[in-house]
């Protein structure tokens, strides 16, 4: 799976769950907590490896080169 398909599987998972804890009326539970931090954590992981990947990088270089070369006027 790409970093990209990863993230997606990722954010999916997470509204499931939110939307779960959305409609539950008790409290949440230790075992919840630590879920949600480990979820949070790996999407943290995969949005890091997404943003620092080659074409994002390689993208946004060109953004500003093509930025700093434009003529005014």
């Amino acid at each position: 799976m790409s970093p990209i398909e990863n993230c997606r599987a990722l954010i999916g998972r997470t509204n499931t769950w939110l939307l779960g804890m959305a409609t539950d009326e008790e409290g949440m539970s230790t075992a919840e907590y630590a879920i949600g931090t480990v979820a949070a954590a790996a999407f943290g992981a995969i949005l890091y490896t997404v943003v620092t990947g080659d074409s994002i990088v390689g993208a946004l270089t060109g953004i500003i080169d093509k930025a700093l070369k434009t003529s005014v006027g």
